[in-house]
């Protein structure tokens, strides 16, 4: 018996007391139309309510392609309201004979009635069905497209991390190579600039989300590479608290405004020039700013491919709750700050600190 389960399938509680209510009201609907009592009217009710819903069930569970399960279904409504009609007037006594010669007119109106109303009912339960039915498909298109978008976003978010100024590397290597014949002290503090930047980079350059420590870690060691080289017409301070380290921050962002402010703010215009980098928190979001005192904005800084990378992975990560803002910095130079959702579960201490 076992082997036939799979055909009572979906006969739970919660249908039968739904069968249940159905019969209660079609009882209590047509008690004008009839002469029998209400309880025999819901004894009748529920004959053909109960055998048509094991039939539907079976119906609708059968493994069978050749016949429409919606056709099956409606089907076993027919013989389930025939079936219960007889089941009723045997339970009353009745023979057969005299339930289809003198009782006729009264079995013949039972039936349709039971045809009439389950018919109503599974055809409503079959448009849920299909309405659901739909619905999941399009919740798992829908899935299988948002799947496809986040694949191709964190490839291309990887491609955008990659493209993080690899040239400097040579250029860094360049630099070392001369240092060595003019100035070796200077060669190897470079050099193990070098190092420290590669060791914090390599890694997260593979990474869909590190934390806050790390990048600033990675920004220093990038700053004193370019300090070496640019030597006094370079100076940089770094004020981020250590509540805020451990905070989650994207990958490869700050460090592209620090090879911004450095690239298109000092290195073109100035003697002398400073950099600070900042981490602040409010109102639920993280500020990471890279403020330069050089050239200031012009229509180059804004359309790079480092800025509108950092435009596009924030978009693709947080939505409109990051962004990417350009200020003027006064007297001159640029404010470069990212802003980026704190995350839920961040540490009390993190989430309320402010840099002095």
């Amino acid at each position: 018996m076992t082997r036939f389960a799979y055909l009572f399938e979906g006969l739970t509680v919660r249908r039968v007391i739904g069968v249940t209510v159905i019969c209660f009201a079609a009882a209590l609907g047509v008690r004008w139309f009839f002469t029998n009592t209400i309880l025999d009217l819901m004894r009748i009710a529920l004959c053909i309510g109960y055998t048509s819903m094991v039939l539907v069930t079976i119906a609708g569970n059968l493994r069978d392609s050749t016949i429409p399960r919606e056709a099956r279904q409606i089907l076993a409504i027919v013989i389930g309201s025939f079936l219960g009609t007889i089941l009723a007037g045997l339970l009353r006594g009745l023979n057969l004979s005299h339930m289809f010669t003198e009782r006729l007119w009264g079995v013949s109106m039972t039936m349709g009635l039971g045809i009439g109303i389950g018919c109503v009912v599974v055809g409503a339960a079959i448009f849920r069905e299909r309405q659901a039915r739909n619905e999941a498909r399009l919740h798992r298109a829908e899935a299988e497209r948002s799947q496809l978008e986040r694949n191709m976003l964190e490839a291309k978010m990887q491609l955008m991390q990659a493209q993080v100024e690899p040239h400097f590397l040579f250029n860094t290597l360049a630099n070392v190579q001369h240092l060595v014949e003019t100035d070796p002290p200077a060669a190897s503090r470079m050099l193990d600039s070098l190092i420290h930047y590669l060791r914090a980079a390599l890694p997260q350059m593979r990474e869909a989300a590190t934390n806050l420590g790390r990048e600033v870690d990675m920004a220093r060691a990038f700053l004193e590479i370019h300090r070496v080289r640019m030597g006094s017409r370079l100076e940089y301070s770094i004020d981020v608290p250590m509540s805020l380290r451990p905070m989650a921050f994207p990958p490869m962002m700050l460090i592209s405004l620090v090879e911004n402010a450095i690239k298109h703010g000092i290195d073109p215009c100035c003697d002398c020039g400073s950099i600070l980098v900042r981490a602040t928190t409010s109102a639920g979001a993280l500020t990471v700013s890279v403020t330069d005192t050089g050239a200031g904005i012009v229509p180059k800084a804004g359309g790079g491919l480092g800025l509108s990378n950092i435009r596009e992975r924030l978009r693709a990560l947080h939505g409109p709750a990051a962004r990417l803002t350009l200020e003027e910095n006064s007297p001159r130079g640029v404010v470069a700050s990212i802003q980026v959702p704190v995350p839920e579960g961040a540490p009390a201490a993190a989430a309320q600190a402010k840099a002095a």
